[in-house]
């Protein structure tokens, strides 16, 4: 009888263990899919956050593609501001979401934020603020960024 219970703890443990692992590893991948989502949403809410500071600045013309002409001032001045926050978010994104290999739920998530940056770069006046806008950002991020700017308005651009 102690034979049966050694044989059976045997199968049960060769069995069970593998399958453990399994569920383990799955569980995991899903607890870190649910993260991955969770920052992906905390960034289009913080981008949705973004647009709302656009739209109650009309008078600085942010949403078109060129620059507001004879600005005041304090226009340059929010505008600048503006596009920190703008620059800021795009960093973190990029640093958050983008990876030298996606999976293809990550590119997904990733080409959106690459549609609103490149959205943003054929913007005259965020094109012409970026090289001050660059300056002490992460260096991979200011790579892609100007890649995009240079490939959605074909001009190369000098960091100061």
């Amino acid at each position: 009888m102690r034979d049966a219970w050694e044989y059976a703890s045997f199968v049960v443990t060769a069995l069970a263990l593998p399958f453990a692992i399994i569920f383990f590893a799955l569980e995991q991948r899903k607890e870190r899919d649910n993260e991955d989502e969770e920052a992906y949403q905390l960034l289009s809410d913080a981008y949705n956050d973004f647009l709302k500071v656009v739209l109650a600045n009309p008078d600085l013309h942010l949403r078109t593609n060129e620059a507001l002409s004879h600005p005041t001032t304090e226009q340059n001045e929010r505008a600048m501001i503006i596009y920190e926050m703008l620059i800021s978010l795009f960093e973190r994104a990029y640093i958050v979401a983008w990876r030298e290999r996606m999976t293809d739920v990550e590119a997904r998530r990733w080409n959106s934020w690459d549609d609103y940056i490149r959205d943003w770069c054929r913007r005259e006046s965020f094109f012409n603020a970026l090289p001050l806008l660059l300056r002490g950002e992460d260096p991979q991020f200011q790579k892609y960024i100007l890649r995009v700017a240079e490939e959605e308005r074909g001009t190369v651009i000098q960091l100061v």
